[in-house]
């Protein structure tokens, strides 16, 4: 299985190598630094200091945002395809069971709205959902990550396909490193991905097989009793607002605490502990333990690459008027 995702690591790397210098040729530039910087010099000041002031009204915002730049980028584009609304044809990506408890999709519009204002039609979707993504990362005490810009948006969504892409929290371990290395993101980088899992919570809906009708003997007994107590149904309502912290010491910081709280039996999902029990995760889960400088350097490196994943560059999709539209349906 080591040498499976170690191949496809490289594949991954070789087909995004391969797909810059196309792009080259071809006199797109593909994504670089400061994209606006001519077209709307404002832009990613605008995008900042809207995060900022979702974030001051709505501390939950920043969990959404990067949430969403999962989601989005993982499913074979970061082209903001998870944004797009369901049409009569069509299922919405943010209506699928993956999608489960994603919300906050209208303050993207909040953003968007914001930047029309300033440079109609210039800044897309695509972009606005990595930058958000960024900067809510800076506002939970993470680091801040230099991204580039000049994605544009997908016309399509991707709900028939996302099964094929996204990483499951109930897959094995193997599945999980190999579905990331295809994309280009090794072992440390998945282990420092899901260090996310330091901010924010989980529906009850999601951990309720770990609690009943048997307690997971892997669990922290400690712990168990503050996850009952907070899940006290074997077959919660999806709809209740029944969840448990995924942090219970810093919920509201991304903060190398995670690795601790999972190296002591409290990891919420049948991934964290995983990565604690597999060989080839829990020298890297160790090592973010001690040093929450690692972990961020791991975390920029991954989320950097994530943001890049086969983006819609130079004259393929658009840039939309609305993000829940693709413009042929205005």
């Amino acid at each position: 299985m080591a040498s499976i995702s170690k191949a496809l690591f490289f594949l991954a790397i070789l087909y995004v190598s391969s797909l810059s210098a196309i792009a080259a040729e071809n006199g797109d530039p593909g994504l670089v630094m400061n994209y606006y910087k001519d077209s709307c010099p404002q832009a990613e000041d605008i995008i900042k200091e809207q995060v900022r002031l979702l974030y001051k009204r709505h501390k939950n915002t920043a969990f959404s945002w990067l949430r969403n730049i999962f989601h989005d980028c993982f499913v074979e584009s970061c082209d903001a395809s998870l944004l797009l609304d369901s049409t009569r044809r069509v299922l919405s990506e943010k209506e699928t069971d993956r999608s489960f408890g994603m919300r906050n999709f209208r303050y993207l519009e909040n953003i968007k709205e914001a930047l029309e204002r300033e440079c109609p039609g210039v800044v897309s979707c695509a972009d606005i959902l990595v930058l958000s993504a960024r900067d809510g990362i800076a506002s939970v005490g993470g680091p801040y990550i230099p991204l580039k810009t000049g994605r544009r948006d997908g016309r399509k969504s991707r709900a028939d396909i996302l099964e094929q892409y996204l990483p499951d929290h109930n897959e094995s371990i193997s599945v999980v490193l190999e579905r990331f290395a295809s994309i280009g993101i090794d072992t440390s980088g998945v282990v420092a991905l899901l260090g996310s899992h330091s901010v924010g919570r989980t529906h009850c809906v999601k951990l309720v097989h770990r609690l009943y009708p048997e307690v997971d003997p892997a669990l922290n007994p400690a712990h168990v009793e503050h996850m009952l107590y907070k899940c006290p149904d074997a077959i919660p309502d999806p709809k209740a607002v029944q969840y448990v912290r995924n942090d219970r010491g810093t919920p509201m910081k991304l903060d190398n605490n995670y690795y601790r709280n999972i190296l002591d039996n409290k990891g919420l999902l049948i991934v964290d502990h995983q990565l604690v029990t597999d060989k080839r995760t829990k020298p890297f889960v160790k090592k973010m333990a001690k040093s929450e400088d690692y972990f961020f350097s791991e975390f920029s490196r991954a989320i950097t690459i994530l943001s890049e994943n086969n983006p819609l560059t130079g004259t393929k999709g658009e840039i939309r008027k609305q993000c829940n539209l693709a413009n042929k349906l205005h």
